[in-house]
């Protein structure tokens, strides 16, 4: 199983798309919890389900379980957590909601975890990544 992570902050939608295609990425895995603000751009909701599949032939799904709650990202944005207390608290969030249960592994497998920040390394979907990866069986990550 190959799970990728993608941001879109500081990618032109041509960049970002040919990314995708270039990994042979099978579906766009949106775990942010808002895929719907103007400032997303290209990625909002609607218009990322249309480019994905019009310009990479891939599925979009939202997981909401994959996102951390707005508390959680209000307190990190707000600086009023360390980025290792959100990953802790994150992490003990996916442990909590039994993800690795609830998420089906091919809806993940060759799927890209979506999410805005441009580099994975203070990111949520590495934290998803690396959880799942964890748990399910011979789980590769391939970040974009």
């Amino acid at each position: 199983m190959t799970i990728f992570t993608i941001g879109f902050t500081k990618s032109s939608a041509e960049h970002f798309f040919g990314r995708l295609r270039s990994a042979s990425v099978k579906r766009i895995v949106d775990i942010r919890l808002s895929n719907l603000s103007q400032l997303a751009g290209f990625t909002k909701k609607e218009d990322l389900k249309y480019f994905a599949r019009e310009l990479c032939g891939v599925d979009y799904l939202h997981l909401l379980d994959l996102a951390p709650t707005a508390q959680l990202m209000d307190d990190y944005k707000k600086h009023h957590l360390q980025w290792e207390e959100f990953e802790r608290r994150f992490a003990a969030l996916l442990r909590e909601r039994k993800v690795e249960k609830s998420v089906d592994p091919a809806q993940v497998d060759r799927g890209a975890l979506l999410c805005s920040e441009q580099s994975p390394q203070f990111c949520h979907r590495r934290i998803v990544a690396e959880y799942l990866a964890a748990r399910w069986p011979k789980v590769e990550i391939v970040h974009l």
